[in-house]
């Protein structure tokens, strides 16, 4: 998952002993009152990258739902499920899968969503966009496996 690569590049960039980024700031007080004032002028954020990035994520749902569409297909016909152990685990091994990529199709709206809003917030604390995007880790955190597993042998 990618959530799987991403802590993995995070502890490769630690072994690595790479520097922290420092972003220093000026106090509100002292860019004259306003937050958009001089201190804002050398870092950038566009809108319309995150709303790009927010648009893609959710785009990916397409591509889930048409997959979802042909384990549908083929899962048709099937049967009666008790007259067979291999249709049986064929129909868990379904339920499993069914399950598990309903909810990436989720997880890529929820986080797409996410990343549009962010966007359009761009006056959000980063310390807040980390508290959601933490909460959307811990909503959608990947369980044990489903399925498959021999019972009692």
């Amino acid at each position: 998952m990618a959530w799987d690569e991403w802590e993995q590049l995070k502890a490769d960039a630690t072994a690595r002993g790479s520097t922290q980024m420092q972003l220093n700031q000026f106090p509100a007080d002292q860019v004259g009152g306003s937050p958009e004032g001089a201190a804002s002028a050398d870092l950038k954020s566009h809108k319309r990258a995150w709303a790009k990035a927010g648009e893609d994520v959710k785009g990916l749902k397409d591509g889930i739902g048409k997959a979802v569409t042909t384990l549908e297909a083929g899962q048709a016909g099937l049967g009666d499920t008790s007259v067979c152990q291999s249709a049986a685990a064929q129909k868990e091994l379904y339920d499993s899968w069914k399950k598990y990529v309903t909810g990436v199709s989720s997880r890529c709206g929820v986080l797409g969503a996410l990343l549009e809003q962010a966007g359009h917030d761009l006056a959000k604390p980063d310390s807040a966009l980390k508290q959601e995007l933490d909460a959307l880790k811990v909503k959608y955190q990947d369980t044990e496996a489903v399925g498959g597993q021999a019972r009692g042998k």
